[in-house]
């Protein structure tokens, strides 16, 4: 239990688990620069990120934003001994592939973990994870995660722990997928990150979509690379949608072995940066 936070949340942060695309950086049998650098804002695990922040009655959260296959080495490396909700954006394997890992929060915390999704990755988290989702079918009584899942639908908001999370619409591609913008009740700033939305794998914005993504103090956006790629945004196209919502600060993340962080981060405009696993916002300067 954390020092009150008289009735406000307090302390927000969301660090950035890992920042990398679906294979990760280095990626295996490279030799590239990128992959063979010895900076280590250029080695990337697989994009997620960790909430955290003091809800109104002094109690400490954390919240997941995707569980990727690496999660269990992100969390070591972050120290996350919690959960007390999982968003999840969409059910590609980089994103979604880490959620038998937070079987150890429930034992931890002794509870269950809400989980937050459309109900089409709810189904095919279900179909994926029968063993979770389907216990009572398993041949053994096993450690398996317990999960709630909670079905949303973009724009509808949600409240939980003194925050608002509203799912927004984006694509990945041609798939249909969601961001997450995340408000307090109270409308505070948390601590300088609120409103933030963090919105990975996107190729396109709706353009209703663009009303629920104003006003930010915090943005985190897909870049992946600068040539063209028909799901994700490139460089160009990431700066010149970023420029659109204009949120305070912006932070690239999904990034392939293409981008060099020393070499790209200083030409972008100011108020936006490259992400980095480990890094922590808000951050001054970022």
């Amino acid at each position: 239990m954390s020092e009150g936070a008289g009735g406000r949340v307090s302390r927000g942060q969301l660090e950035l688990l890992g920042t990398g695309t679906s294979s990760g950086v280095p990626v295996i049998g490279c030799t590239c620069a990128i992959c063979t650098s010895d900076d280590p804002r250029d080695q990337r695990l697989r994009t997620s990120a960790a909430l955290r922040f003091c809800d109104p009655t002094g109690l400490d959260r954390i919240w997941l934003l995707d569980v990727s296959p690496d999660h269990r080495t992100q969390a070591l490396k972050s120290g996350i001994t919690r959960c007390d909700a999982i968003l999840i954006t969409h059910t590609h394997v980089d994103h979604v592939w880490g959620l038998d890992e937070v079987r150890r929060y429930n034992a931890i915390m002794e509870s269950s973990i809400d989980l937050f999704a459309e109900s089409n990755a709810i189904e095919t988290l279900e179909r994926i994870y029968e063993h979770i989702f389907h216990a009572h079918r398993n041949a053994n009584n096993s450690f398996v995660a317990n999960l709630i899942a909670n079905h949303v639908t973009p724009g509808k908001s949600i409240e939980r722990h003194g925050l608002r999370m509203t799912p927004v619409r984006l694509l990945h591609g041609r798939l249909p997928i969601v961001g997450w913008r995340i408000d307090t009740v109270d409308g505070g700033d948390g601590g300088g990150l609120f409103p933030m939305a963090y919105c990975t794998d996107v190729s396109g914005i709706p353009p209703e979509t663009y009303a629920a993504l104003r006003d930010l103090k915090t943005l985190v956006l897909d870049m992946l690379r600068f040539r063209a790629h028909p799901t994700h945004f490139t460089v160009d196209q990431a700066v010149a949608h970023a420029s659109e919502i204009a949120a305070q600060n912006t932070v690239f993340v999904h990034m392939t072995h293409d981008i060099k962080h020393s070499e790209v981060d200083p030409i972008l405009p100011a108020g936006m940066s490259l992400g980095f696993d480990g890094l922590r916002l808000p951050c001054a300067p970022c």
